[in-house]
């Protein structure tokens, strides 16, 4: 068959070809239209299309990435990861699409990145190394300081205050369960459970959180989270109970969160919230809500909470990720510290004796 623009079809072939085979294995639609358009940044970039790809095309685009666009390591490391899947796919003798280049082009495709060309993930956390978790204190001064800005709205008589008190309790739930933004986000009134073994905190007892950080593609991830702390469970069943029905319910009548004209909440409106009310306190400026996650893990392990247990809450496939959350107090370790060293002396004296 003559084609009037043979490249530009075999392109459109193979991209079509790779979307079949990643939506049968069940990737999102939204991870494989990223990564279509990342071949074609690529494409772009190179001038070549993919049978005419070099090794040393990945090593100027990493290069660009790093040194012109400043994208992070994590970045990086996803971007050179679709275009190798992508070369595993139009190399692959299970496809047609080394003798179709062959046969049209002279030349076949190959796989161009390498161990010795592309970002290994060898650091357990590779975001912002000024992350951390609010210590207690900076938790109970935020949680007043948004409480305060309810008060003050009812005091002089100004709008807002529902929505103040909403994310109040938004930052509440957030640290309570150690939940995303997304998660909290995503949240609708029916996610809310008994729990046979904790009756007293009534149909607030579970959380079941739907949209989890989805992994390689797939959707979204779930899990149960039992509820720890008694008064953000206070503090949400009074949102609830009190306050949500005061808000318009016309587009999204299931949304825990609701905006003033009815809608859901958005993880960049609390994002938005969130970094007045850290300015506003003087906090560091790279706080952000995901923080209140990090204090949630770094403050059940400072209270000897099994974290085995933490891990399952906040949904960390390996005990590893648990473990780079923790950022534990000073007066933890000297705690651990003197219990290891009573240990080790009391060992020492048996021998002794």
């Amino acid at each position: 068959m003559f084609l009037l623009h043979p490249e530009d079809a075999v392109l459109d072939g193979m991209l079509d070809g790779w979307e079949k085979q990643q939506r049968g294995r069940r990737l999102e639609p939204d991870t494989i239209e990223e990564r279509r358009r990342l071949v074609r940044r690529f494409v772009e970039f190179s001038g070549e299309y993919p049978w005419n790809w070099t090794a040393a095309h990945m090593d100027e685009w990493s290069f660009s990435l790093i040194a012109e666009q400043g994208r992070a390591k994590s970045t990086i490391r996803s971007y050179q990861g679709a275009i190798r899947q992508f070369c595993d796919f139009i190399t692959s003798p299970h496809y047609r699409w080394p003798d179709e280049c062959i046969q049209r082009f002279g030349t076949h495709p190959i796989q161009i990145c390498h161990e010795w060309n592309t970002s290994a993930h060898l650091d357990d956390y590779e975001g912002d190394a000024e992350r951390r978790p609010l210590t207690r204190e900076e938790c109970q001064a935020l949680f007043d300081y948004a409480d305060g800005q309810v008060e003050k709205a009812i005091r002089l008589g100004r709008k807002g205050a529902l929505t103040a008190y909403r994310d109040a309790t938004v930052f509440k739930t957030i640290y309570g369960w150690g939940l995303r933004a997304r998660e909290v986000s995503r949240l609708d009134i029916t996610d809310f459970y008994r729990n046979a073994k904790a009756p007293e905190l009534g149909r607030f007892g579970m959380i079941n959180v739907r949209y989890g950080k989805a992994t390689r593609g797939s959707g979204p991830r779930r899990r149960m989270v039992a509820s720890v702390m008694p008064w953000a469970v206070e503090a949400l069943e009074d949102y609830q109970t009190n306050i949500r029905p005061r808000f318009s319910c016309r587009s999204d009548r299931k949304a825990v969160w609701l905006t003033e004209r009815g809608g859901r909440l958005q993880p960049r409106e609390i994002e938005t919230r969130f970094a007045a009310y850290r300015d506003a306190l003087g906090f560091d400026k790279e706080l952000v809500p995901h923080c209140l996650r990090h204090s949630y893990v770094t403050h059940q392990i400072e209270d000897g909470v099994d974290p085995k247990f933490v891990q399952e809450q906040v949904g960390h496939r390996f005990a590893s990720t648990t473990a780079i959350y923790t950022g534990v107090s000073t007066d933890f370790m000297n705690t651990m510290m003197r219990n290891a060293l009573d240990q080790a002396f009391t060992a020492e004296e048996r021998e002794t004796v």
